[in-house]
């Protein structure tokens, strides 16, 4: 990679919340993605951590196809191409090693690697790449970590997820290095059990209000 992909930072600034949601069923996935979606937040980190994830990213982004639709949890290799097979946009990792940086290269998949040291992102500088995600950003350091490697990476930006809540958000956007913040809180067991997609897309309309 001769330089680093301006596509990840044209992601990152469309919201300044990120969603990151584990789906349970298909159907329940469309109606997320449509709530998040008309509630003013289009871009959506769908975990790879239940079986029918990779269905699932297929199914948001047929149904919502002005969303992006991106994966988190992508660990290896074949995940990557699986992501990009199923029409997702971007993918999202809790760390990253040689292998995957290369995976991500190959796939030609807009890649948002997790750091939680200053030697992971010198690792992800060194790949080409200028934007990460810092996780698990409140057990990470917070944002006292990220205000002191402003410092050193002042051309970095982040988005922070881990621990983040609708009141801690602020806190991270108002940081000069933070695009955007990733968050659960959107879409809780609980909201998904009594299936609230009024609730979900209220959140979201709140959310997309969030500023630094």
């Amino acid at each position: 990679m001769s330089g680093a992909d301006p596509r990840v930072r044209a992601v990152l600034k469309l919201a300044p919340v990120i969603p990151v949601f584990t789906p349970g069923s298909i159907d329940d996935a469309v109606q997320v993605a449509q709530a998040l979606f008309r509630g003013g937040l289009p871009v959506i980190e769908v975990t790879l951590r239940t079986a029918t994830a990779m269905d699932a990213i297929r199914a948001m982004a047929e149904a919502v196809p002005d969303a992006v639709i991106g994966a988190g949890t992508v660990l290896d290799a074949r995940q990557m191409a699986q992501v990009k097979a199923a029409g997702g946009r971007f993918a999202v990792s809790p760390g990253a090693t040689d292998r995957l940086y290369a995976a991500a290269r190959d796939t030609d998949l807009p890649f948002l690697p997790g750091v939680a040291t200053a030697s992971d992102l010198m690792r992800g500088l060194e790949q080409g790449l200028d934007t990460f995600k810092f996780f698990p950003a409140v057990q990470a350091g917070g944002t006292a970590m990220l205000a002191a490697w402003n410092g050193p990476f002042g051309d970095v930006r982040f988005c922070p997820t881990g621990g983040i809540d609708v009141q801690t958000a602020a806190q991270f956007l108002h940081l000069p290095n933070v695009l955007c913040v990733g968050g659960s809180w959107l879409t809780t067991r609980d909201l998904l059990a009594a299936r609230d997609w009024a609730g979900i897309e209220r959140l979201a309309r709140e959310a997309a209000l969030l500023a630094g």
